[in-house]
């Protein structure tokens, strides 16, 4: 037995070194590969290859070839690229391969934004397109040539509306789901409650289907020089087989990857295309950084929650304690003269999206401070944008959703299903209302519809104090309704329309800085290393459980729905397909 354990301690130790070992080994090839000079041929053509998702956040740093490939850019890579690659000499042009796009329709907006200014340097961009949807369609009209495969199909028509409702299920299983909402908009707990759509859910999800068609239509129509009536038309007649998208004049040329690069050389007169990629051109850009003010690109993402306390800046999350933590390292960072607050968020926690508000307003006190919105910021993501600093936002960004709701389940009748019995022993006349074995009294009920329209109120008045507007006439604009930006900004609730270019613009002359004046972005959080990869925590439960529900049923705050409390959060995700 003694022998076994001396053998078994050892074999620990042995393998515990043995990963030391092979840890830093791989931390050593990946420094020495990460320290690569990376060059950039005259005459080159910029391969980018966008898929998936293009986060808000920089993607963490695998400088391991096979890996780094897969990793996406972020909003902020894209738009540089762009910008350096219109003013860049060595740059001739631009081979884009969008696929299997999984971004908003505000990310939409950026992208096709900065094509449409890239292409103002007069350096052609060839589009490849490969089983393409509505998003990658978007981007590439704005291109000046789109290839797609003979044998491929383009997934262009119009847009659906999808609304899951649960009820019956949870009635059948014998749980109850107790939901009181502050504004007849806030209809997120509507999914539980109702077996359809609402009236006020219809009537905002149609505004939404209205712009969103209505900007596809003009996007279309603008890119491919035709009459909007006539996109109108051909969408009715979608999806398309590509030789039917060619026909049609959807689609420039039916050919193959080979042959786009083929028309690239013929324009750029070549006869070997210099590709470069898009990873690659980033690692040159970040070896060649130049100077300029330094602007802090903050960036706030996903669900609102209070977390844990032990958040760190790089943690894949929106928590009061580390976006609070990010917020006060830019304070205190004297290099930093302005400061973009992005903001891709439904909302949350009421009380975390009340701190960070609090913390935001004491940076906007020190330094100069934009609001950028996103794909959302709605409910409690616009909660904490309402500084008093100027928002801009694209037009088809969802903000809005001022209101406040409050999710209990009651598990009564699954208990009684499954044969298990709850006893309650209670002293306070509220001593059970966060119970999952009793319904709500009438009392109870009257309690928490008291402190929600209490926290609406107060909701209202942080955005009336924000965008210096009086109470009774942000109220109606409120009742938990979800706008889009071009909404947002006819009624007060923005101020300026448009992407990361133009909060720059905005944000030079709340600094007073020159319109030319050079500035240098600088992300928070920063970039991750392989190191905080190996050595950060594993995920928690409860989040992983929450993907799995989001891959199932949508981008639908499902996590913070189950947890009995205040909640700022938009009723529902819109998704573009």
């Amino acid at each position: 037995m003694k022998n076994f354990l001396i053998g078994l301690v050892i074999g620990i130790l042995l393998c515990g070194l043995t990963l030391l070992v092979l840890v830093f080994a791989i931390a050593r090839f990946a420094g020495s590969y990460a320290n690569r000079p990376v060059s950039v041929a005259d005459g080159s053509t910029l391969v980018l290859d966008l898929e998936g998702d293009v986060p808000e956040r920089l993607p963490a740093d695998i400088p391991i070839p096979i890996l780094q490939n897969q990793t996406p850019l972020s909003v902020e890579q894209v738009w540089d690229t762009f910008r350096r690659a219109a003013a860049d000499p060595r740059i001739k042009g631009i081979l884009f391969e969008p696929h299997g796009l999984d971004i908003g329709w505000g990310k939409m907006e950026e992208i096709h934004d900065e094509i449409v200014q890239f292409e103002k340097s007069g350096k052609p961009i060839i589009t490849y397109l490969h089983s393409p949807s509505a998003r990658e369609y978007y981007l590439a009209a704005a291109t000046d040539k789109i290839f797609i495969s003979p044998e491929d199909s383009l997934d262009l028509k119009g847009l659906g509306v999808e609304s899951v409702f649960f009820k019956q299920t949870l009635d059948k299983l014998g749980v109850k789901a107790d939901v009181i909402h502050a504004g007849k908009y806030k209809d997120a707990g509507d999914i539980l409650t109702q077996t359809s759509m609402s009236p006020e859910t219809r009537e905002v999800l149609n505004a939404i289907l209205d712009q969103y068609y209505g900007d596809l239509i003009a996007t279309v129509a603008q890119g491919r020089k035709k009459q909007p009536d006539a996109v109108r038309a051909l969408l009715d007649d979608g999806p398309f087989l590509a030789r039917d998208a060619a026909a049609d004049g959807l689609i420039d040329a039916l050919g193959y990857e080979d042959q786009a690069v083929a028309e690239m050389q013929t324009r750029l007169k070549q006869t070997e295309l210099k590709k470069v990629s898009s990873k690659s051109y980033v690692r040159a850009a970040l070896a060649s950084a130049g100077a300029g003010r330094r602007i802090a690109l903050v960036v706030g993402d996903g669900t609102i929650t209070q977390g844990s306390g032990n958040e760190t800046a790089d943690d894949e999350s929106f928590t009061a304690t580390g976006f609070i933590k990010l917020l006060k390292e830019v304070e205190n960072d004297s290099s930093i003269q302005g400061v973009i607050l992005r903001i891709d968020s439904p909302g949350g926690d009421a009380v975390a999206s009340d701190e960070m508000l609090h913390e935001a307003k004491n940076l906007s006190k020190k330094k100069p401070l934009v609001i950028s919105m996103s794909d959302e910021a709605a409910s409690g993501g616009y909660y904490v944008a309402v500084t008093g600093d100027p928002i801009v936002a694209y037009p088809n960004t969802l903000t809005g959703s001022i209101g406040v709701i409050f999710a209990r389940f009651n598990l009564h009748g699954l208990y009684d299903k499954i044969g298990v019995n709850a006893q309650l022993l209670t002293r306070g006349r509220y001593a059970d209302i966060d119970s999952e074995y009793a319904p709500l009294s009438d009392d109870e009920r009257q309690k928490l519809t008291t402190q929600i329209d209490a926290f609406y109120r107060s909701f209202v008045s942080r955005v009336a104090d924000g965008r210096k507007k009086p109470f009774d006439q942000i109220e109606p604009l409120a009742q938990g309704r979800v706008w889009l930006g071009a909404q947002a900004k006819q009624n007060g609730l923005i101020d300026q329309l448009g992407g990361l270019d133009r909060a720059i613009e905005v944000l030079k002359q709340q600094a007073h800085m020159s319109p030319s004046e050079r500035v240098t972005l600088v992300p928070y959080p920063g970039q991750r290393s392989v190191f905080d990869l190996l050595f950060r925590s594993r995920m928690d439960t409860s989040a992983g459980v929450e993907m799995r529900l989001q891959r199932m049923f949508g981008r639908l705050p499902w996590q913070v729905l189950s947890k009995q409390g205040f909640l700022k959060v938009m009723p529902y995700s819109v998704s573009v397909h």
